[in-house]
């Protein structure tokens, strides 16, 4: 991943980037394709909130063309660490932990529209 500015995507950014939302779609296409990573979790988080088959086929399909970061043990380490520090004093969820963990294990910026998730870790890179 060295080279090349790689932005690591929040579910919610994707999930609006699949709505069509200009400001999102914009800022992907301008960032690039080839530098628009998601976390293996954001695509599970999106699998699930699929309505129905079509809308599954539709999201794989989108989703299909990023770059995937798969989980590996140094993230789960990491992961399990912001479980720790972080889920009874800011209610961090399991997924938000693991996209952070990614982000933090491959030092990538996180763009999120949900700042407050995860503004309170320390070293988290935010994008814009």
């Amino acid at each position: 991943m060295a080279g090349q500015k790689i932005i690591l995507c929040d579910t919610n950014i994707i999930i609006e980037f699949l709505k069509n939302n200009k400001d999102i779609v914009d800022d992907l296409t301008r960032i690039g394709e080839s530098s628009v990573y998601i976390s293996t979790i954001t695509a599970a988080e999106l699998y699930f909130g699929a309505l129905n088959k079509t809308e599954l086929d539709n999201i794989k399909t989108k989703i299909g063309k990023l770059i995937h970061i798969p989980l590996n043990q140094d993230i789960s380490d990491i992961f399990e660490k912001l479980m720790l520090k972080h889920s009874l004093a800011h209610k961090l969820s399991i997924p938000d932990a693991l996209i952070a963990a990614t982000a933090l294990y491959y030092d990538l910026e996180l763009y999120t529209l949900n700042i407050k998730d995860f503004k309170f870790i320390k070293d988290i890179r935010l994008y814009k």
